[in-house]
């Protein structure tokens, strides 16, 4: 326990690692934060520092949205080694993503999370803004580093078995990368 109080926060940052200690910004850069005492100060501060957010008392969708998002582009990523613009381009991708993101969206419901219904558009869009990205898990895996994996698609897997939601294919694609960790 920290003995305070938790602000959730979904931080949209696109970056890379170019080198040893050497991290490259992609784009984006913005936060979404939910509403606490001292907000308006935080914000200001971030807002001095030119980093762009925004209070919102919607934070948990959008950090769940962002999740979604990440499940779809990661794993996959990762495992065909591909950036976003060309993994999209591969018959059958764009179908398992929206899978993915199906078994996602009914996971955050049913944690009682108000998400709308599945709209593959924005999601779809950025591999069209970030049609050269490879994922943090892609990135990670050509490193020979651990990935996030189980605290993305493993953790919508965990949540789904908790609550007898069925999530078959972010379970194949967590599987996959941990054997690809393990080569």
């Amino acid at each position: 326990m920290l003995g305070r109080p938790v602000v959730p926060v979904a931080v949209y940052v696109a970056v890379e690692m170019a080198g040893p200690a050497h991290v490259k910004h992609l784009g984006r850069g913005d936060l979404i934060m939910g509403q606490f005492a001292a907000s308006d100060a935080v914000v200001k501060a971030f807002v001095a520092a030119g980093i762009p957010v925004r209070v919102s008392d919607e934070v948990v969708t959008a950090q769940w949205q962002k999740l979604i998002t990440n499940c779809a582009y990661n794993a996959l990523s990762a495992i065909a080694r591909m950036p976003y613009g060309q993994l999209v381009q591969v018959p059958g991708v764009t179908q398992v993503m929206t899978d993915v993101a199906a078994e996602a969206v009914a996971v955050g419901r049913g944690l009682g999370v108000a998400l709308p219904e599945l709209d593959m558009q924005p999601i779809l869009e950025l591999a069209v803004s970030m049609a050269g990205q490879y994922s943090s898990t892609a990135q990670d895996l050509a490193r020979h580093k651990p990935t996030e994996i189980d605290y993305l698609n493993g953790y919508v897997v965990r949540q789904g078995s908790a609550l007898g939601i069925p999530t078959p294919v972010n379970r194949v694609l967590v599987t996959l990368v941990r054997a690809l960790e393990a080569l």
